[in-house]
């Protein structure tokens, strides 16, 4: 752990405050005070296989009794039932196993049956039972992804502005509506994002490859396939059966009052690079309709909930929609200001993030080479790096995670502003190389702009033109320069190249966690594979404790997936500045530590990992807050040294 993760655990208390509670409160704390609250305990119903007359904790018990009742009453429960259940159960799953073995054997013959049939004979109190625990466990769940909205609603919130939710990059599906003779077996099944993804990658790994990649040259639709985002709240709430994505936040939503008409889902095919979003999908067209049919039937402007790359999406759209012209959204300047009450930016990857160059330079990150030599061996050989690269590489939206800034913001060969105290490597000095031999091509570091040009010099020329024909990564270091930039699309995602949208009464709030170890610098190596387009790769025999270097990568600061710098630079100083924000829209960003719970696979409630923080409950108190009119209530929170990193970058010119 480095020592700025060390000296923020040290700071933090074991428990969350809740927002806007004074010092003296229970801090952290998600129950309701309840009147009922010294009531004894209230007793649970006995089963008697009538289930109208079961005693159920559902959100009702939770609101009259409190949440440690109905969890005593739930625990209870489960404690005298445990050992009747698991002991029926093992028997029955013993005799099931003994009759598997018997007819492979021959030794018995017995005629088909299935579960039903089973079911059906086993007698009605076992039934009742197993329904009962089942049902408890489900309540005992369901009152966790409802108590911020629970608790917020007695403190008299309720909905108000309509929102629309902008996802990532992983948390959007994709299904496929083609009906050639290759398609025809999957029409409309999600190709990514559900069970039929890995079903397919693991039987047919060419047909899903060519499926899921664009057309190299153009970046749309290869010739007969044709995949689209999933629509409506399906499309984000779970990435695949029981992995969560969205879910958490539409729980909370739905407690306040929101639903389908007062809240949205605007998925998106992240493949496409964003101007080909609008050309193949018209999906700013269909967004800005959105957001104006929502103003109009509900007389409220909108809100607009964006995470990871989805706030790179949002902030494109804030600059397509007031654009005039052919094939953009012809808003005219003050659209934003009349549409959109408040832009919600949760982990946003505003200045990309520094895996995205080695993703497509090599098909690696931390997740590849972090492996053990076994595991290691085996994904290669199914699915080697060539072929992740090649992936990668036909998504132009993938690559909208390059990296923004080049060395102002990252750093040079020796410094860089998020560098540590008494740190002997610079996180600026971005790609670091160990000769191999006598012969190696590669012996120069590189920043991160000298990755970049690297990673275009060593590429195939359609991928260098999709990168270079949709997207920029520089500094405007005046406000006339980032004015000009208005002009040029490419510009639009980087915003440190164009300003915001002149919306004074607009809000900006910028949600995100710290405290995860996050890919920051690489030593690379050539390729030892010759016949290989990749010419370079990640040096996984290089493993340096005291720099946080493991298998060639170097941590540093973040949530995880996405650097500090990137998600709290422009929250912190350059939407502080005239140059990149003219009508000084109110920004203020909340931080979150990363605090997981040890034995919770997603972390628990105080996680701050990039993806799990959408259901971490503080994350959903702040965007209630909003949603509900509340969002001045919400304090400035920072934990990590980002005001001194940002203080430390210069842009140019004057500080304007």
């Amino acid at each position: 752990m480095s020592k700025v993760r060390k000296r923020q655990n040290a700071k933090i208390s074991k428990a969350e405050e809740p927002i806007g509670a004074s010092e003296n409160n229970n801090v952290g704390s998600t129950e309701p005070v309840s009147p009922e609250a010294d009531q004894p305990e209230q007793p649970s119903g006995t089963p008697n296989g009538n289930d109208e007359e079961h005693e159920v904790a559902d959100l009702s018990d939770v609101v009259k009794y409190g949440k440690d009742k109905v969890k005593a009453s739930i625990v209870k429960h489960r404690k005298r039932s445990h050992h009747t259940i698991v002991f029926i159960i093992g028997g029955l799953v013993g005799v099931l196993v003994a009759i598997f073995f018997l007819k492979q054997q021959d030794i018995v013959q017995l005629p088909d049956f299935n579960l039903e049939t089973f079911t059906d004979v086993l007698p009605l109190s076992i039934l009742n039972e197993a329904r009962d625990i089942s049902n408890r466990q489900k309540d005992a769940v369901n009152y966790d992804s409802f108590a911020i909205g629970l608790r917020m609603r007695e403190e008299g919130l309720e909905s108000h502005f309509p929102v629309v939710m902008v996802p990532g990059v992983i948390s959007t599906g994709l299904e496929s509506w083609g009906t050639s003779a290759k398609s025809l077996p999957y029409f409309r099944k999600r190709l990514w994002g559900s069970f039929t993804m890995m079903r397919t990658l693991m039987l047919d790994k060419a047909l899903w490859k060519e499926h899921i990649m664009l057309n190299k040259t153009t970046g749309l639709d290869p010739d007969g396939i044709k995949l689209r985002a999933a629509q409506g709240f399906d499309a984000t709430d779970f990435f695949v059966t029981g992995y969560w994505i969205w879910s958490k936040i539409l729980e909370n939503l739905a407690t306040l009052g929101y639903d389908p008409t007062t809240s949205y889902t605007a998925s998106y095919d992240w493949r496409l690079s964003y101007i080909n979003l609008e050309k193949r999908d018209q999906y700013f067209t269909r967004l800005k309709a959105h957001i104006e049919m929502a103003k109009k039937a509900h007389g409220r402007k909108c809100i607009l909930i964006s995470h990871s790359m989805g706030s790179q999406v949002v902030f494109f759209f804030l600059k397509w929609v007031e654009a005039m012209g052919e094939g953009h959204g012809n808003g005219g300047k003050s659209w934003v200001e009349d549409h959109i009450d408040s832009f919600i930016n949760i982990s946003g990857s505003m200045l990309g993030a520094v895996k995205g160059i080695t993703a497509v330079l090599s098909g690696e990150m931390r997740d590849t080479v972090q492996l053990n030599q076994f595991a290691v061996y085996g994904l290669e050989k199914f699915f080697s790096k060539e072929e992740r690269a090649e992936i990668l590489r036909s998504m132009p939206g993938i690559s909208s995670m390059i990296p923004k800034g080049g060395d102002a913001i990252w750093g040079n060969l020796t410094w860089a502003p998020d560098d540590q105290e008494n740190q002997t490597t610079s996180y600026g000095n971005f790609l670091k190389f160990k000769p191999v031999n006598e012969t190696s091509k590669f012996t120069k570091n590189m920043t991160v702009t000298g990755a970049i040009n690297h990673l275009l010099e060593t590429s195939e020329p359609w991928f260098r033109e999709q990168i270079l024909g949709s997207y920029s990564h520089g500094v405007a270091s005046s406000i006339p320069e980032a004015k000009e930039n208005e002009a040029d699309p490419r510009k639009w995602i980087n915003p440190l190249e164009v300003p915001l949208p002149y919306a004074p009464s607009m809000k900006i709030y910028c949600f995100y966690g710290v405290g995860k170890g996050t890919e920051r610098s690489y030593y690379y190596a050539q390729n030892p594979v010759n016949e290989s387009f990749i010419q370079t790769v990640i040096d996984h025999t290089v493993n340096i404790a005291e720099e946080e270097t493991d298998h060639g990568v170097m941590t540093g600061e973040g949530d995880g997936t996405v650097p500090l710098l990137s998600m709290g630079f422009m929250c912190s100083k350059g939407w502080k500045m005239k140059r990149f924000n003219p009508a000084r829209i109110p920004i203020k960003t909340f931080e979150m530590l990363h605090e997981p719970q040890t034995f919770d696979m997603r972390g628990g409630p105080n996680t701050a990992d990039h993806v799990d923080i959408l259901g971490r409950q503080q994350l959903n108190e702040l965007i209630l807050r909003v949603a509900a009119g509340k969002g001045d209530s919400i304090p400035e929170k920072k934990i990590s040294k980002i005001d001194l990193y940002t203080s430390r970058v210069d842009l140019g010119g004057m500080e304007e």
